[in-house]
């Protein structure tokens, strides 16, 4: 299989048209169109939103060295109840313990975004199985999302396999095996990540990593770079690679 150029997704012609249509007619504003590259919001809220300020920007890095998807620089800071918020496919909200509740209007945008089909990736940096940010994001999505629970998401699911085989979740730390998330409509559409996938991806200004990946190291890293490949992968296609006919070609790409 062999690609000519750029990857564009229709999820990102989803995230302009039914999206931001929902979003107009709730937030007053008028439609209006895709962006070319792929980009992610990174939610601001009242606790420490930004603990990894470099993440995103090298995950993206790695994104594009990796696949042939078009991305922008960095990721994009916005406030829930902005119409931002409905031009990005991803949702990266980060948060390094607790942190206040959200405001109603707050609450109400992140479900008609989760509706609409944004994809939400929660990432507890404090990097505790039952930390005080994954207690947080409990408390949020069970407001948000009052009818449908958290779940563990199966190792079979779609996520581990969306671009890179993968048997497990890793981070920066190893505080879970698996994955927390919400599942709608026959789509996972949020994901709580335990293990700091921030911590694993920032940099410096010079290029070193700023955290040590534990117990694992560089292959810990390597395992953490590929999950957030895959989330990113899966926020784009949903359920592509469940079609067992492209299992070589992702073979193929593991073995590169």
């Amino acid at each position: 299989m062999k690609r000519t150029g750029p990857l564009r997704f229709t999820r990102r012609h989803l995230m302009a048209t039914g999206l931001t249509l929902g979003a107009s007619s709730a937030l007053g504003a008028p439609p209006t169109s895709s962006r070319g590259a792929f980009d992610c919001a990174q939610l601001i809220h009242g606790g420490n939103w930004n603990p990894r300020p470099t993440a995103l920007r090298r995950l993206l890095w790695e994104l594009a060295k990796r696949t042939s998807v078009e991305v922008a620089a960095d990721g994009v800071p916005v406030a829930a109840d902005s119409r931002e918020l409905f031009f990005h496919p991803l949702l990266y909200w980060a948060a390094d313990g607790e942190f206040p509740p959200l405001d109603t209007a707050s609450r109400a945008a992140l479900a008609r975004y989760i509706t609409f089909g944004g994809f939400v990736v929660c990432d507890s940096v404090d990097g505790q199985e039952n930390g005080g940010a994954v207690a947080s994001f409990e408390r949020e999505l069970k407001a948000i999302i009052e009818d449908t629970p958290l779940q563990v998401i199966p190792r079979g699911h779609v996520i581990y396999k969306s671009f890179y085989l993968l048997d497990r979740a890793q981070g920066r730390t190893l505080a879970s095996d698996d994955l927390l998330g919400i599942q709608r409509d026959n789509r996972v559409s949020v994901v709580i990540t335990r293990n700091d996938l921030g911590g694993a991806y920032a940099r410096d200004n010079f290029g070193l990593y700023l955290h040590e990946v534990v117990p694992g190291g560089d292959t810990q890293r390597e395992s953490a770079f590929r999950l957030g490949v895959n989330l990113i992968m899966y926020a784009l296609c949903l359920d592509y690679k469940e079609d067992q006919v492209h299992i070589p070609f992702i073979l193929k790409k593991r073995r590169r």
